[in-house]
């Protein structure tokens, strides 16, 4: 046989089969390696394939050869990744195999050639088009490409660079660098792919507030030498209904500003739509206006950068805060005590993180502008802040909204141009609002937009946009729907006058939203009637109740309710194959798809006549079809579908699963008032006057609750008392009890407080409320504490145990006994029973309980480590230390005192720092060399709960080591370790401060 590549037959994929099954029967009988050195052949394809993405190995040509002959197949195996499908295979080069045949190419000829051998290559989308160009002296211009395009000619430019003997390819630097603008401006890009139309005023109201210098003089000096700095600047709030535009009209307004070289300024656009981005943690905002900076100030991008790296990881130290306090809340004995006040200080910290890099972030940008100022005496540009889909934040008392002032008005202290524009559905409204903030609410199109906008989706004829756009009106998807009919309906005068005869009278303003979701409905409806296969035709309305459609879904669930007859999965998979492929279906998962959501929000509103019938028939099948499944998704759709036909929230709580909540995120949209209730109680968020005013008294109690909870941790006990006094009297077993007793003592009304406390006690006992009971019981004890009635506390928390015992919750149990150890001393020694109880309890407790608690065992142990050795230890076994970076400070502390006083210890405390880092600890920016540098990498590397149980080892007559591993474990509990006791000693119960502090809070 010749060894010619070019002579080989062609291989099928039968052949292709054969060919490995021999080579592996060749390699398991010789039990040999692969020969290392390479063949010509193998050399060869190696070449013919480093200029391409990916390849088909039967097909790859060599120079010479008129079609693949499939030696690739047998040469490359051992050198490629494979891609693609069984049926249509692709492979691609490994990177270091790569590597070695693009440096041992002859010359940019010889690269030329092997790409030339691929006859249809230059129309493929990739890399190798663009190959092709730069080695024929072609180049293509980058300031036409798309980012998709730029990509491609980056990695070309990289590949090329490493062919001996290649000139002529630009920057790479340059080259990445446009690239990363056009990634940064890509998705507003994407919203402007349709001509924009309209909005003169809003943008030029837009450009207006953005441009004025505003407030008082610029920044400097007062004739008595104190700092002057200008007043701040309200925010400017873009809201409007779902479909207005606003993303749009942000997206045309930030463009324009780019591209006008006179009045270009630097922007941030953050959109928290984007899974990237956290509208719960406004570090990430920070961190992405950091990215974004960098991007446009490369002279400072390795600062922003290292800038946005310190943000994430400040996130991950925030999570874990946020968990803390999440767990305290969860337990009804360190709800009442531990939670709030670990709540409070978890807000304050985490605004106060923000606050301190968002200066940074503003410094940084002050310095960039100045240099590119060139020492000019102009004033510092603009900086838009533009904030997108804002709405999940925008819920009575949110911490986000709280957080985000102050994120704001530190950044214009910094940088006073800075200007904010925030986009989402209504108004900003909260009691941290410092201003009144800018409006602009966004209304409908005028007649000459509308019917721009008509002739840019194919509506060309200028009566027929004209009629259609007066009866339809000037909201943009509304129009955008109307053309779709038009176009499908066809566009002559007979069958446009049909369409527009079927859609109502437009009428005054006040009945505009409800006729938009009718004319929305119609439109929609006469798409569907276009479908052209009759079966999906029938599907498709009763189809939109369900959240995601599969072949046995349509099998099981929707075809027969809807008149067909569907007994085979072959049935099933035709029929959704042509679901499929409707323009108004989208990808759920592999052999999924779902209606999109905005065709599903408007379609699930409008009255269906018999259709409605149809439809509440398969959201029953699809009860029983979930209820029949096991795991999270499917028993969320239950719920889903329970909740659509309206049954008892109650009965359909009892249905609910820890970890379901995923799946129900914006699942209210779809609901009744009274179905939308128990899911926002349930999974928090907005909560629409229309949802609080149809939920079910329990569900409403526990959204308000959660609005004070959210209120009182930032400390606006007025509006959180205002809240409480709607809609009672509450039911006995209400959290409101407690949070009104709460919130009367943060009032100064501490009387009020215990005699609301003490009704409530009384109430909830007589209803065996035993729950409730318990951390109204602790915050009775907590209150009588702040009033001087030690004894009132102790009976109190006794009383409480007893309860948790009788309900036998040995967590409760503990909880309750953890507060009597923090109460300060009575002439009883309370606390010191109670420290020896909370030692047996968690001796005795079993591992895989105490593991589901990681924050009150932190605390328990944290409390009691001086009169239990081995509870540390024991803790640090079990439940590890927390991971956030106030946990690391307070070790850290601890250790640089007790190194600090006894010299000594610094051998010791050094070995097992450097044993935790691990011997080769190189992250980028080289080896930490600080204790906190050094911890931090002991976290990142698992090998922080080691480092602490070691430190419980080292000989410290002080103390100070063991005391700086029990605040370590107590931050956030507000455990009496946290702050460490005197050197040399543990405080004395005489000493001890109560840790709840003299307000309460």
């Amino acid at each position: 046989m010749s060894t010619d590549p070019s002579e080989r037959p062609a291989v099928g994929p039968a052949a292709v089969r054969e060919l490995f099954a021999a080579r592996l029967r060749a390699e398991l009988h010789t039990g040999e390696d692969r020969r290392q050195e390479v063949s010509p052949a193998r050399r060869a394809y190696r070449e013919a394939a480093c200029l391409l993405g990916r390849f088909d190995p039967l097909r790859l040509r060599l120079p010479g050869e008129r079609q693949g002959a499939g030696g690739a197949v047998l040469e490359l195996v051992d050198d490629c990744t494979t891609m693609g499908t069984q049926d249509q295979p692709e492979w691609s080069l490994k990177d270091d195999v790569r590597e070695r045949a693009l440096r041992g190419l002859a010359g940019p000829e010889a690269a030329r050639r092997v790409l030339e051998c691929h006859p249809g290559l230059p129309a493929e989308p990739g890399p190798e088009r663009f190959c092709l160009a730069y080695l024929s002296g072609s180049p293509p211009a980058t300031d036409r490409l798309t980012t998709d395009e730029l990509a491609d000619a980056l990695q070309a430019v990289l590949w090329l660079s490493r062919v001996p003997g290649m000139t002529g390819l630009p920057d790479t630097a340059e080259l990445q660098h446009t690239l990363e603008r056009a990634r940064l401006l890509d998705p507003l890009e994407r919203l402007l792919r349709s001509p924009f139309q309209g909005r003169t005023r809003e943008l030029a109201e837009l450009r207006d507030y953005v441009t004025s210098p505003g407030g008082s003089a610029a920044a400097g000096t007062r004739p008595d030498g104190r700092a002057h700095h200008p007043a701040p600047v309200p925010p400017l709030v873009v809201h409007g209904p779902g479909g207005m535009g606003k993303s749009t009209l942000l997206a045309k307004f930030v463009l324009d500003g780019i591209h006008d070289p006179a009045g270009c300024f630097p922007f941030a656009y953050i959109d928290f739509e984007r899974p990237t981005l956290s509208i719960q943690e406004p570090v990430t905002l920070i961190a992405e206006s950091a990215r974004q900076l960098g991007i446009q100030f490369p002279a400072h991008r390795a600062e922003l950068d290292a800038l946005a790296l310190e943000c994430q990881q400040v996130a991950r130290s925030q999570r874990e805060g946020q968990e803390r306090v999440t767990q305290l809340h969860e337990l009804a004995t360190t709800r009442a005590v531990l939670g709030r006040r670990s709540s409070q200080e978890f807000q304050s910290l985490a605004a106060g993180r923000e606050t301190e890099l968002i200066r940074r972030l503003a410094d940084v940008l002050a310095r960039a502008v100045a240099e590119r100022k060139g020492g000019e005496s102009a004033q510092d540009p603009p900086f838009a802040w533009v904030v997108d889909s804002f709405e999940a934040a925008q819920y009575r008392g949110s911490p986000v909204v709280g957080r985000m002032v102050a994120i704001y008005l530190s950044f214009q202290s910094v940088y006073p141009r800075m200007r904010l524009i925030v986009s989402g559905r209504a108004p900003v409204d909260h009691p941290a609002k410092t201003m009144k903030s800018l409006d602009i609410e966004l209304g409908e199109l005028d007649t000459e937009a509308a019917v721009g906008l008509l002739a840019s989706c194919g509506v060309e004829d200028p009566e027929v946009a004209r009629a259609l756009a007066d009866r339809v009106g000037g909201h943009p998807l509304s129009l955008k729907l109307a053309a779709r009919a038009a176009t499908l309906a066809g566009l002559g005068a007979e069958r446009t006058g049909e369409l527009i005869r079927s859609l109502p009278d437009r009428r005054h303003q006040v009945f505009r939203r409800v006729d938009q979701m009718l004319v929305q409905g119609i439109l929609y409806d006469r798409i569907l009637s276009h479908i052209t296969d009759e079966d999906v035709r029938r599907l498709a309305h009763p189809g939109l109740v369900l959240r995601v459609i599969t072949p046995e879904i349509i099998k099981d669930v929707l075809a027969e309710p809807c008149g067909l007859r569907v007994t085979t999965p072959e049935e099933a998979r035709a029929l959704f194959d042509e679901f499929s492929r409707l323009d108004m279906m989208e990808p759920a998962r592999p052999d999924a798809v779902r209606y999109r959501s905005d065709v599903r929000a408007i379609m699930l509103r409008l009255p269906g006549g018999d259709r409605t019938a149809v439809m509440r028939a398969v959201e029953r099948r699809a009860v029983d079809h979930y209820a029949a499944r096991d795991g999270l998704e499917a028993r969320a759709e239950e719920i889903y579908h329970r909740l659509r036909l309206d049954e008892n929230p109650r009965s359909v709580e009892e249905r609910w699963l820890p970890g379901v909540e995923r799946f129900l995120i914006g699942a209210q949209q779809d609901m009744t008032p009274r179905a939308a209730g128990l899911l926002t109680a349930r999974l928090g968020g907005d909560a629409p006057d229309q949802v609080t005013a149809g939920a079910d008294q329990e569900d409403w109690e526990r959204i308000a609750a959660r609005e004070v909870e959210d209120l009182l941790a930032q400390g606006f006990a007025d509006a959180a008392f205002e809240r409480l006094g709607r809609r009672q009297p509450w039911t006995p077993c209400s959290p409101l009890h407690a949070l009104l007793a709460e919130t009367l003592n943060r009032l100064g009304r501490q009387e009020e407080a215990r005699r609301a406390v003490s009704d409530a006690i009384g109430t909830a006992e007589h209803a065996g409320c035993g729950e409730r009971r318990l951390e109204l019981l602790l915050l009775s004890a907590r209150l009588a504490e702040d009033a001087g009635d030690p004894g009132s506390a102790g009976r109190a928390l006794r009383t409480a145990e007893d309860v948790a015992v009788g309900l036998g919750q040995d967590l409760e149990a503990m909880g309750a006994l953890l507060a009597r150890a923090r109460l300060t001393a009575g002439v009883d020694g309370t606390d010191l029973e109670a420290g020896r109880q909370l030692a047996e309890r968690l001796r005795m407790l079993p591992d895989a309980v105490l593991a589901d608690r990681p924050v009150l065992v932190r605390a328990v142990a944290s409390q009691i480590y001086d009169r239990a050795p081995g509870a540390l230890d024991h803790a640090l076994e079990v439940v590890g230390l927390a991971a956030d970076d106030e946990t690391l400070d307070a070790l850290g502390a601890a250790m640089r005192r007790a190194t600090g006083r006894q010299p000594a210890l610094l051998g010791a405390v050094m070995e097992i720092l450097d044993e935790a880092a691990g011997p080769a600890r190189q992250p980028a920016g080289g080896a930490p060399t600080s204790i906190a540098g050094i911890l931090r990498l002991a976290r990142d590397r698992g090998t922080l709960d080691t480092l602490a149980r070691r430190l419980l080892a080292v000989p410290d007559k002080s103390g100070e080591l063991v005391a700086g591993v029990a605040a370590a474990m107590g931050v956030g509990s507000g455990t009496r370790a946290a702050t460490g006791p005197e050197p040399g000693r543990s405080r004395p119960p005489e000493e001890r401060k109560s840790p709840m502090g003299s307000d309460g809070r």
